[in-house]
């Protein structure tokens, strides 16, 4: 069973969505052309896909939770232009294979990188990337790393429900050691860019607690019969931050471009 298992009516309603600004930045790192292809790895529901419609007409798109893929159809296909392609595999990074010929122009793997077998994936990824095509590691900070007033509020509240490990699922979240961008310079895309958009957001008690339902250390089954006890204790905390219920966050999405030795 997926770690997101039953988070996906959260996910799909409160994740925040890609950015315009990022989806531009990962549209310029690859060459024009059609077919241009993309394999977005860790799909969820979709999100990377959703921003990218419109600028690549041949797209996989894996996840190994059935209920993410679903909701990711029921959101993609009919917004896609009529002569895009649109594949959905139940698979993971580590497993999956592309039809025969096919290879990809840009890999995406957004938010996800850190669940992978980083070295394994990027070394299958070589001969499933074309030429000159590049992959794409990104993400934005979550809420547990607090640096806003209000996050921190939120954080102590998971911590107090919880324990003071990050958990994932019904395990913990362990610390990658290695940093994503030199895990990239030992792969195949040795030649790295790195990409920073800010990200100004804003929020509300309701779509806080939505987004925390989204992620594996605040899913619903983790407080068991004390979830509204725990969605309370959060609008109390919160309620101590803002008279307004609007709570602004500072973010950004780091990006890490990897190409092939292009020398």
């Amino acid at each position: 069973m997926s770690i997101f298992h039953g988070t996906v009516g959260f996910y799909r309603q409160f994740r925040p969505d890609i950015p315009e600004t990022v989806a531009d930045v990962l549209d310029g790192a690859v060459p024009a052309g059609s077919p241009r292809r993309l394999l977005d790895i860790g799909t969820g529901v979709g999100l990377v896909v959703e921003a990218l419609r419109g600028r690549f007409d041949d797209i996989i798109a894996i996840d190994p939770d059935p209920e993410m893929l679903t909701a990711a159809e029921n959101a993609l296909r009919p917004r896609l232009p009529d002569d895009a392609q649109l594949r959905l595999e139940e698979t993971t990074a580590e497993e999956f294979t592309p039809p025969a010929g096919w290879q990809a122009d840009l890999v995406t793997i957004c938010r996800t990188f850190h669940w992978l077998d980083k070295a394994r994936v990027l070394n299958q990824l070589d001969a499933q990337v074309s030429r000159d095509g590049a992959v794409a590691i990104f993400a934005d900070k979550s809420f547990w790393v607090a640096h806003h007033d209000w996050e921190m509020e939120v954080r102590a509240v998971i911590q107090d429900f919880l324990g003071e490990q990050r958990r994932a699922g019904d395990g913990t979240f362990h610390e990658q050691r290695r940093p994503d961008i030199q895990v990239l310079r030992n792969s195949p895309f040795s030649q790295v860019e790195e990409c920073i958009v800010p990200v100004h957001r804003t929020w509300t008690a309701t779509s806080i607690l939505g987004y925390l339902h989204s992620t594996t250390f605040a899913e619903p089954e983790l407080f068991g019969d004390r979830l509204h006890e725990f969605d309370n204790a959060v609008r109390a905390a919160l309620a101590r931050c803002s008279d307004t219920d609007t709570f602004i966050e500072e973010n950004e999405f780091v990006i890490h471009l990897g190409w092939r030795d292009r020398a």
